[in-house]
């Protein structure tokens, strides 16, 4: 447990380090969201190739589908960041903060606590992990209610965010289940793949743009 945590915790660094770098050079964040959409869709190809093996229509059409959702994602993103750099790069922090410690927080609970599974999609989770879950995305949000003033709605959000995350994770376990695999890919050590790392981001960061854009 403990060398996996050390390897989940030093490529979750790195990574914060190339979301950092992107953030501060548009250019940069054109490249990284062009270079991860693309390891995303490598990997998910390999996933669908093992499921629906020889259904190669099935297959198509299911690239085709997750290549427009991917593009139209990080095309969103972009100009949602660039948009109103200030105040939108901040509400982005906020949700990836939450979908990485909601993933660490049900890591941690989970192999600490133990206790009853959550689903057999994936034998990992627990609810004392999705408990971890939860209380970490709490103190997430009051870090960022002390120190830039979000109000309870950005709780709400929050709670929704870290929730979807959770489902992208199980709905991600489920499709690798079905390839008999247990990760995506090799590149991150202690991750597994691109798609290990961030199943549940694709999933809830849309919501979390889109709320912001609606209700903000």
């Amino acid at each position: 447990m403990k060398t996996n945590f050390i390897n989940r915790l030093l490529t979750t660094i790195l990574l914060i380090s190339i979301v950092y770098i992107s953030l501060i050079n548009n250019l940069a964040l054109l490249l990284m969201m062009t270079t991860i959409g693309f390891l995303v869709l490598v990997e998910l190809n390999n996933l669908l190739i093992k499921i629906f093996y020889k259904k190669k229509k099935i297959i198509f059409f299911l690239i085709i589908l997750s290549l427009s959702y991917i593009t139209i994602f990080f095309t969103e993103l972009y100009f949602f960041i660039i948009a109103n750099e200030k105040i939108n790069k901040l509400l982005f922090i906020y949700f990836l903060a939450i979908c990485i410690v909601t993933d660490l927080g049900g890591y941690i609970f989970g192999k600490t606590f133990k206790g009853k599974k959550l689903t057999k999609i994936s034998p990992n989770k627990t609810y004392s992990g999705v408990c971890g879950s939860y209380i970490f995305t709490f103190i997430i949000f009051l870090y960022f209610n002390l120190n830039h003033n979000f109000t309870l709605i950005y709780l709400l959000m929050a709670v929704l965010i870290s929730s979807i995350s959770q489902g992208g994770d199980l709905f991600i376990s489920f499709l690798k289940r079905k390839a008999k695999v247990k990760d995506t890919g090799h590149l991150l050590p202690g991750h597994g793949g691109i798609l290990d790392r961030i199943d549940g981001i694709i999933f809830a960061v849309p919501i979390g743009l889109n709320l912001s854009l609606l209700i903000l």
